[in-house]
């Protein structure tokens, strides 16, 4: 009876280092996982102020405090309003609609989540550009898009003058869709480090650009600056915070934006609103949130209180409407939103996936859709 005990053990050990091992190969093998930074990189990185012990830091700490047994009675509820009842119907645009308007026009276009088009000063801006249908290494184990199909694939796309990147979570940064568009970008900009994935998945050198906080750069009429966020980084096991998250703005001729990425709410919104404010358009984080992690993911009403700290005329919620996330229901960020921006008197916009937005145009989208989607709603 021993040795069976023991041929058990010594198989379940055998197993157990198997599985490790599959892992480690997979992680180090695998090309959606990218590329870490240099040493060279790193000994350059030490001499910033955000960046300490081998580690890119945010200006005020931001610890996570994970619940895992908290974690595991929410995986396991039963939660009816999770996911929408049904799949989302987009608005779909092509490929020859695509900057046919006069330059003088700034246009958005919402992918879902946190992905955009943006047409401004006649140029093409792709935003944190997670087109596929899966934010995961493991496309069978990640969360489903909410939309069978997104406005245009990204094969359809035509040439794209800018892709610019908040960070490398996988729901921002999409292996798939990079691989798909790098021939037909012009310049990718990116924080500090993100560039090595880039540059490990077949992008030219030449046409990445990396940037610190509080770092600019010129492209023609356009000046993109990077901005700071609250957040994190890293998309193995190991990589946490190596590379840098960041925000952006970005100047046109006539039309000033904002892209929050992923943040916590910290001073930060109100010190790019007093540099760089005000804003014609803010694009806010506002989903995926969880008092453990609230912050490094803002709540819907921090949502609302950042866009006053920018100074912003209009704010358009993101990081909802494209994949479950987190354990709130999928409606919650926008109705929140609405209510604390009414209290406030402040304009937010609710285009559908694909709907486009003109900036000075007074009838911008608001529509409820989301309700054709709720399960009790139907």
């Amino acid at each position: 009876m021993r040795k069976i005990f023991k041929m058990i053990g010594i198989s379940i050990i055998a197993i157990i280092v198997l599985i490790i091992i599959i892992v480690l190969l997979f992680l180090n093998l695998s090309p959606q996982f990218g590329k870490s930074p240099t040493t060279e990189q790193k000994i350059e990185y030490a001499k910033l102020e955000n960046f300490k012990d081998g580690k890119f830091e945010n200006q005020h700490k931001s610890p996570m405090n994970i619940n895992y047994w908290k974690i595991f009675k929410e995986l396991t509820k039963k939660a009816s309003n999770r996911n929408p009842s049904k799949n989302i119907l987009v608005e779909n645009i092509d490929s020859i609609t695509i900057g046919n308007h006069s330059s003088n026009v700034t246009q958005l276009t919402w992918f879902g989540h946190s992905a955009f088009l943006l047409e401004i000063d006649g140029k093409k801006i792709l935003i944190d550009p997670m087109l596929s249908k899966t934010p995961s290494p493991i496309s069978f184990l990640g969360a489903k898009r909410y939309s069978n199909i997104i406005p245009i694939e990204a094969e359809e796309l035509p040439f794209i003058d800018i892709v610019i990147l908040s960070h490398d979570h996988f729901d921002h940064l999409d292996y798939k869709t990079i691989k798909q568009i790098k021939n037909k970008v012009g310049r990718f900009y990116t924080p500090l480090g993100v560039g090595n994935h880039l540059d490990s998945w077949g992008v030219s050198e030449e046409k990445i650009t990396e940037l610190n906080w509080w770092e600019s750069v010129e492209f023609d009429s356009i000046n993109l600056i990077c901005t700071p966020a609250r957040h994190f980084s890293g998309r193995g096991l190991f990589d946490r915070a190596t590379t840098l998250w960041c925000s952006w703005v970005i100047k046109g001729t006539k039309d000033n934006i904002y892209f929050s990425g992923d943040s916590g709410y910290d001073t930060h919104f109100k010190e790019i609103g007093n540099k760089y404010g005000p804003f014609d358009i803010s694009l806010m984080e506002c989903g995926q949130y969880n008092e453990d992690w609230k912050l490094l993911h803002m709540m819907p009403e921090e949502t609302v209180k950042a866009s006053v700290d920018l100074k912003s005329k209009l704010t358009l919620p993101i990081h909802w409407g494209g994949f479950t996330l987190a354990f709130h229901d999928w409606t919650d960020p926008i109705e929140r939103v609405l209510i604390k921006a009414n209290e406030l008197n402040m304009d937010i916009t609710t285009p559908k996936i694909g709907e486009p937005i003109i900036l000075g145009n007074e009838n911008f989208p608001s529509e409820k859709w989301w309700l054709n989607y709720i399960k009790n709603n139907n």
